[in-house]
């Protein structure tokens, strides 16, 4: 009777079931990106400086108004030395703004800027071009990715989970 209980002990053992979860995950994503164009332009003043010694203004230098499609105008100043005979330094300086622009936008073609505003301060980024960028995963996870033009970036991943409790 022994040997029939101990023989029906391992035969109910080696037949259940194991207890375990198992979960298996695919994740797979390309992204694909294509840089947009852009322009920031900064409008310049107009200033003027004068320094000097030994320099006396007889004249105040003037700067005129400045309206669209015109130069702003600008009148030196006159001036005398204050002690003849000693020493003197004198410097004017004068830099003439950006004109006003009839128009402060600029239109987008196609994704292309096909004009900028001129202005003394302007930084310029090419917009990318798809050209060939393209990407694919097949259903056993290969990744083919096809290289763009300049401006462009292709990602691509495949991401596998296995996780047994």
């Amino acid at each position: 009777m022994r040997r029939f209980l101990f023989v029906s002990c391992l035969t109910f053992f080696a037949i259940s079931p194991a207890s375990a979860d198992i979960t298996h995950a695919i994740k797979s994503s390309i992204s694909l990106t294509v840089d947009g164009a852009a322009s920031q332009s900064i409008r310049l003043g107009s200033n003027m400086a004068v320094s000097g010694s030994n320099v006396t203004l007889d004249t105040t230098p003037v700067l005129g108004t400045l309206t669209s499609g015109t130069a702003l105008g600008y009148t030196p100043g006159a001036y005398s030395i204050t002690t003849a005979g000693d020493s003197f330094s004198y410097s004017e300086t004068y830099l003439e703004g950006d004109d006003v622009p009839t128009v402060l936008s600029t239109t987008v073609t196609a994704g292309v800027v096909p004009a900028l505003p001129i202005f003394g301060n302007t930084t310029t980024t090419a917009g990318g071009v798809a050209g060939t960028l393209a990407g694919t995963i097949a259903t056993d996870g290969a990744i083919a990715i096809t290289a763009g033009s300049a401006g462009t970036t292709a990602i691509g991943q495949v991401i596998q989970e296995l996780t047994i409790k």
